[in-house]
């Protein structure tokens, strides 16, 4: 397979100037692989690759419905053990989204999509995005960079599962 080039591309917005409101994130990752579309789609869009996604806990499939996968993952963050759950939904063209069941302790809100665009040929960019809101009293510098790491951690897997 040819080179794969990474960018991170990120923004942490307060919306108010009080002491930790929430904090709105939105972090892309890019990839370039040298792989026909079709061919990123098909290697994507099974339940390794799937579980993959989530590279550091215990992840399984917990639920399937027609196009929704829902998985739940064990996690250790800040020194606390977790549980997460998300759903994903597989799209008509090939794409992925996915949302975090929030319990509200650190997110009121986050999602993501992998999104599969054919460059020419023989070679295609995917974007891997997380877009989410914090609850109030979350610092922004607790939340940045595991988010980071995740995103990054997300890109690797999808580079490996791409991998000949």
């Amino acid at each position: 397979m040819g080179e794969s080039r990474v960018k991170l591309e990120g923004t942490f917005r307060e919306p108010c100037p009080r002491p930790y409101p929430p904090v709105r994130m939105d972090l892309i990752e890019h990839l370039e692989v040298a792989r026909p579309r079709d061919e990123v789609v098909e290697l994507l869009c099974c339940d390794d690759a799937l579980l993959a996604l989530m590279p550091e806990g215990q992840t399984e499939i917990v639920e399937r419905d027609g196009d929704r996968v829902t998985t739940r993952t064990r996690y250790t963050a800040l020194g606390r053990e977790g549980l997460a759950t998300f759903v994903f939904t597989y799209l008509m063209d090939g794409n992925l989204r996915f949302e975090k069941v929030c319990d509200g302790k650190v997110w009121k809100k986050l999602e993501g999509r992998v999104e599969i665009e054919e460059i020419d040929d023989e070679n295609t960019s995917i974007a891997l995005s997380l877009s989410g809101c914090t609850k109030a009293l979350v610092p922004e510098i607790t939340i940045r960079v595991p988010m980071q790491e995740q995103i990054q951690d997300m890109a690797a897997a999808i580079e490996e599962r791409l991998d000949p």
